[in-house]
């Protein structure tokens, strides 16, 4: 499977790529009342409260989602309050103990969480331009004036990653590198940034960092790297803890299964009408525990220790 010309798939089609490797979570329908769910609920704080949590791709994490939570509290009538995680396997673990409500993950974090036993179930996820399909790009990159062209060069490196439970800035790194014929583990040099922007700084300066990977939107922000490969990678899910009451998890669904920036601002979220939040936000689409699939099957290529429950 070369996952390097993956196109942009909708979940059936990544379905039939799936092989479902690591051990899968419960099974989650996107429905109230999935296997998990209780309908007495049980929220992280209180029933008047929803904890936000995200994963912590850059210093502008918080200020980017504030638009969305702003009118997730309008949706559901609840105080939103924003979790603040120091590294991925902080808002993990936090999952794991039901210390969030609702979540935008990314499709690594996901699974790890649920195959820890964090009882989540997907809604969505986000798309930032018309006509996109869920999805983005892992970007391999190189300073701008390095000779390197291509992943194959890598080998011998002092290379950058995000973080251990990234999707885009380590999971499939990974599955590219040994492709290239270059074990991640022993042929490098790993470096763990982070966030991915920090993994861009690094690499721009050359010093820390000869090469990277990171997340197509934060790569497109600096004049100090080159691509030199790309792949593919499902989209993050938005999702919701299971053990929410039904008419809270249906407010939920209903409200973020498919919805554009339009209906943000016409829901009086004034802050969503900004050219920050625009950069990361068009569109909501439906994504399901299956669409998830893919990740599980590189999880079993890579032998990533982070699959495993």
């Amino acid at each position: 499977m070369k996952l390097r010309v993956l196109p942009l798939l909708a979940g059936a089609a990544i379905i039939a790529l799936g092989l479902a490797a690591c051990s899968g979570p419960a099974e989650a329908t996107g429905t109230p009342g999935a296997e998990g769910s209780s309908s007495a609920g049980g929220f992280a704080v209180d029933e008047n409260t929803l904890v936000f949590g995200v994963v912590p791709d850059s210093v502008d994490t918080e200020t980017n989602y504030q638009p969305l939570m702003d009118y997730i509290a309008e949706i559901t009538g609840k105080t939103v309050e924003y979790h603040e995680s120091t590294d991925y396997a902080a808002l993990i673990e936090a999952a794991v103990a039901g210390k969030v409500d609702v979540a935008s993950f990314s499709g690594f974090t996901y699974v790890t969480a649920t195959n820890n036993g964090a009882k989540l179930t997907p809604i969505s996820s986000i798309v930032t331009e018309e006509g996109q399909e869920p999805g983005y790009f892992s970007q391999a990159i190189v300073p701008v004036d390095s000779d390197i062209s291509s992943i194959k060069d890598f080998a011998g490196k002092k290379v950058c990653f995000v973080d251990p439970s990234s999707t885009s800035g380590y999971l499939f790194p990974s599955y590219n590198l040994l492709e290239a014929g270059i074990d991640p583990k022993t042929d490098i040099t790993p470096v763990f940034a982070g966030k991915h922007d920090v993994s861009v700084q690094k690499v721009g300066e050359g010093v820390e960092c000869e090469v990277g990977f990171a997340e197509d939107s934060e790569v497109e922000k600096s004049d100090a790297v080159k691509v030199v490969d790309e792949t593919m990678v499902p989209g993050a899910p938005l999702v919701y803890s299971s053990t929410l009451p039904d008419d809270v998890s249906k407010k939920l669904i209903d409200g973020l299964s498919e919805i554009t920036i339009d209906d943000i601002i016409a829901a009086g979220i004034d802050g969503a009408d900004t050219d920050a939040f625009r950069s990361v936000f068009y569109a909501t689409k439906p994504v399901d525990d299956a669409y998830y699939d893919l990740i599980r099957d590189i999880c079993e290529e890579t032998e990533a220790e982070q699959c495993k429950a």
